[in-house]
């Protein structure tokens, strides 16, 4: 049951949950909606797995995007001679380091959601 403060945004809330591939249909009544999940089939399960990864996947899109700007940025710093081409080779490790960790984090959440689901 979703019950929003705002009652004016009733039709938009239900719209959302129509319009996500998470196969669900709601029902509102004018001022709550109500879903019915569907039961954890192995297949619906699967369903919520490629949906995870899907995630999972934009957002280390998502942090590579961020690892190329910041590396672009930090390489017109030292073509400008805003610092040194021993700094540019220090941030540019840095940089690598720490997206290593994000994607890594990434990972290690998709495969403890990927445990979770299919034992639930």
């Amino acid at each position: 049951v979703i019950q929003p403060w705002d009652k004016s945004i009733l039709n938009k809330i239900e719209q959302a949950i129509l319009n996500s591939d998470l196969s669900m249909n709601p029902s509102s009544d004018g001022s709550v909606i109500r879903i019915k999940v569907p039961t954890l089939t192995s297949e619906r399960r699967q369903e919520i797995v490629k949906h995870a990864k899907k995630i999972a996947e934009e957002h280390k899109i998502s942090t590579r995007n961020i690892r190329q700007d910041l590396n672009n940025k930090v390489k017109k710093q030292e073509k400008e001679s805003e610092i040194t081409e021993d700094s540019l080779k220090r941030i540019l490790d840095d940089i690598q380091k720490s997206t290593d960790i994000y994607i890594k984090k990434i990972d290690s959440i998709l495969e403890s959601k990927i445990q979770e689901i299919m034992e639930a």
